[in-house]
């Protein structure tokens, strides 16, 4: 006997209100246990890094092989990939670099296979490589917005498609996002970064719906949406109300959230709080807030994008900024 559909929606209600008590019981308990008594080991685990040459990925890399995973690096930058690799292994841990540029879809895939015979399947993916140019949308380049989304977005897709099968085939996995608080909250010359932000975002949660509803509960996903970092990425960017974050604080939170199996992690935890008045507070006052408040656009103003930094490199014929990092 079929039920009427109002009785199935009650007892979907009841079903999800006994969920709610358990769930935030459990959220409640769990803020009172120290981290190290909840983390999960990454031993043996074999952990591929995008953009792990150089800032918080190298920072990730270095973390995560003290902690008894294999890893694997990839980058375009072939000396920082040396020199990552050369750290690890005199510190006993495992790593291997590989030059791999992630734009193309079809080096992807082959470095994806030489990783699998050589080293492994991948069970920890961390897509970390960022790239921003820094312009207004009249004043960037095709070739530069082509280039942020390739990196920043349309990568993730040949890269986590690459070892998800293996994942998948073991229920077991886990999954990393690096996307920006830039894709939760459109940012001055950032048309390019934050839209594709804000894919890695979409991308991110909708892969993490496509896995709960097939029941792969052994992968698990894990967003990160930091703040500024202090990388030199965003060379000359001067926040207003909050100092722009560490290398060291953002990859020790990114590795905690792996090993806590964190489904997101906000950085600063702050953050959380102010996002929610985009959509509360009228949009003239929420304009007001950003404008003359947090200053947002005029921090983003000092940016000294790629171009200002290409033209110093040319002028003074040094290094001021990685050609590919994270975040």
């Amino acid at each position: 006997m079929q039920l009427p559909e109002w009785a199935i929606v009650i007892y979907d209600l009841l079903l999800f209100t006994g969920m709610a008590i358990i769930y935030i019981s459990e959220a409640i308990i769990l803020t009172f246990i120290p981290r190290r008594y909840r983390v999960k080991s990454v031993k043996g685990e074999i952990a591929l890094i995008t953009g792990g040459a150089g800032g918080i990925g190298r920072l990730i890399a270095i973390k995560l092989a003290n902690l008894g995973a294999h890893v694997v690096i990839w980058d375009i930058n072939k000396t920082g990939l040396k020199d990552t690799v050369q750290e690890i292994r005199r510190s006993g841990g495992k790593c291997w670099g590989y030059y791999c540029d992630i734009t193309s879809r079809e080096e992807v895939y082959r470095m994806a296979k030489i990783v699998q015979i050589e080293v492994g399947s991948v069970t920890l993916l961390i897509n970390n490589a960022g790239y921003v140019y820094g312009k207004t949308l009249w004043e960037l380049p095709d070739d530069e917005i082509i280039r942020t989304y390739k990196v920043n977005i349309l990568s993730h897709y040949w890269i986590t498609k690459a070892f998800m099968k293996d994942m998948m085939k073991n229920n077991h996995g886990h999954i990393v996002t690096v996307a920006s608080v830039a894709g939760l909250l459109g940012t001055y010359n950032c048309t390019d970064y934050s839209a594709t932000k804000f894919a890695a975002i979409g991308y991110h949660e909708s892969l993490f719906t496509e896995l709960k509803t097939h029941e792969y509960d052994g992968i698990h996903t894990t967003l990160v949406c930091p703040y500024f970092i202090n990388t030199g990425m965003f060379h000359g960017v001067k926040p207003r109300l909050m100092p722009m974050l560490e290398p060291e604080y953002v990859a020790q939170e990114v590795v905690s959230g792996i090993l806590l199996n964190q489904v997101i992690v906000v950085l600063p935890g702050s953050v959380r709080y102010l996002l929610p008045l985009k959509c509360l507070l009228p949009a003239k006052l929420c304009w007001a807030l950003m404008y003359h408040i947090i200053q947002g656009p005029q921090s983003m103003m000092m940016f000294q994008g790629r171009g200002e930094i290409q033209a110093l490199k040319n002028n003074n014929n040094v290094a001021i900024m990685p050609e590919e990092t994270v975040h």
